[in-house]
């Protein structure tokens, strides 16, 4: 395995607004070469609506923005106290298809809250008892990806009562705190875990 595939660089960018890193991931991946090493960006948005390319425009009343995003899914909410893990990964280049690198970051929770989290066929993320923790959606372009996951840790939960969730109505969601998971360093356990399945792949 080359240098490149053997190091995959994790860059924690603390508070970032949504737009500032939705311009930052597709000026990466526009100008990477197939020497770039992959990237993990850890951030946390301010709150923020996000609509996915199958999001019909959506309206809210609580004064937060709704923006258009192009990764899959459908409309989300991100803010304070949640993780968001944007996986920069040329996938063509390690030779891993779009649905099995799905399946990873899904995986890469899992491993993270243990046995009581699963999969919903049809409905990309992980839950546990019904309710969804983390949500999940990607562009590829090129045989490259951005955008990621997110994953409900110690947050605000009530913006989401706002919306469907993920397209589905009266969706339930949770987070790690009410779960009764240890909050603590979970930036990091949550990359050494893609990480990790990125390079079993």
């Amino acid at each position: 395995m080359s240098a490149v595939l053997e190091k995959i660089a994790v860059k924690n960018l603390g508070r970032m607004e949504y737009t500032s890193s939705l311009q930052a991931m597709r000026a990466f991946t526009r100008g990477r070469s197939e020497a770039t090493p992959d990237e993990l960006w850890v951030v946390e948005h301010p709150p923020v609506y996000t609509l996915g390319q199958g999001a019909e425009e959506a309206v809210v009343s609580n004064g937060i923005p709704v923006v258009r995003s192009d990764r899959g899914g459908e409309i989300t909410y991100h803010g304070p106290g949640q993780v968001v893990l944007y996986a920069l990964v040329d996938l063509a280049r390690r030779g891993i298809k779009v649905k099995p690198f799905v399946a990873l970051l899904e995986q890469a929770v899992i491993d993270l809250i243990g046995p009581r989290a699963e999969r919903r066929p049809g409905a990309p993320g992980v839950y546990v008892g019904g309710a969804k923790v983390a949500a999940l959606g990607i562009r590829v372009t090129r045989g490259r990806s951005y955008h990621g996951l997110s994953l409900n840790v110690d947050m605000d939960l009530s913006p989401f009562a706002a919306i469907d969730p993920c397209g589905f109505p009266g969706l339930q969601v949770t987070q790690l705190k009410d779960l009764g998971i240890s909050t603590s360093g979970v930036e990091g356990r949550l990359t050494r875990n893609l990480i990790q399945r990125i390079e079993d792949a």
